[in-house]
């Protein structure tokens, strides 16, 4: 492997920090755990866990493939993963009060409702993979990895969320209680902005 410990440690904090900020994965994965409890939840994060492999393998070759033609587009994508997360922390202090909203298409009842709501909700959005092309250039040297590398990449980029989506689920009656306060939800979201804004720095300084 080319990547180092310190390296993936890195990358796994920056996916717990995403994973703090609430987005679609959050809304879709607490309308069904509200609606149905963990029962109802758990094939939804595994059907999540489909993009959340999907995407980083797809950036990752498609950025190693543009690296080999023009030598200077990783030193862009690193810039790009800074501005990216500084972008996001920014956004999210700037709207720490506002609330999730859910929808009700994804609460149908049944494991296999579940795990295609995670699939469509993870897939459904294209942006994803301009997401990872431009984040994980910040955390590694795309143009020295080898498969062993991606295999760890990719499999830390299901993990964390996965137990994430799984934890989030097991204590839906607190989080649907702090999703009721505004005032935790703004501190929750203060927190995870910051955050992002300290990835983005110390990608930058690195």
């Amino acid at each position: 492997m080319t990547i180092s410990a310190f390296e993936l440690l890195f990358y796994a904090g920056g996916l717990l920090i995403l994973f703090l900020t609430p987005g679609p994965v959050w809304v879709a994965l607490l309308a069904r755990a509200m609606s149905g409890g963990f029962h109802s939840a758990w094939p939804l994060a595994l059907g999540v866990v489909v993009g959340d492999v999907l995407w980083p393998l797809v950036a990752i070759l498609g950025v190693t493939w543009l690296v080999d033609q023009v030598s200077w587009f990783m030193d862009v994508l690193r810039w790009v993963a800074v501005m990216m997360f500084c972008t996001m922390g920014i956004l999210l202090i700037r709207n720490a009060e506002k609330q999730l909203s859910e929808n009700s298409r994804l609460t149908r009842p049944g494991m296999w409702a579940g795990f295609l709501a995670g699939l469509v909700v993870i897939l459904a959005n294209p942006k994803a993979v301009l997401f990872y092309m431009g984040v994980l250039p910040g955390f590694f040297d795309l143009t020295q990895v080898t498969w062993l590398d991606i295999a760890a990449i990719c499999f830390l980029s299901f993990l964390i969320p996965l137990l994430g989506n799984l934890a989030l689920a097991l204590s839906v009656d607190k989080v649907r209680g702090i999703l009721k306060s505004p005032k935790a939800l703004k501190r929750m979201n203060l927190t995870a902005g910051w955050l992002l804004i300290g990835v983005g720095v110390v990608i930058a300084i690195n």
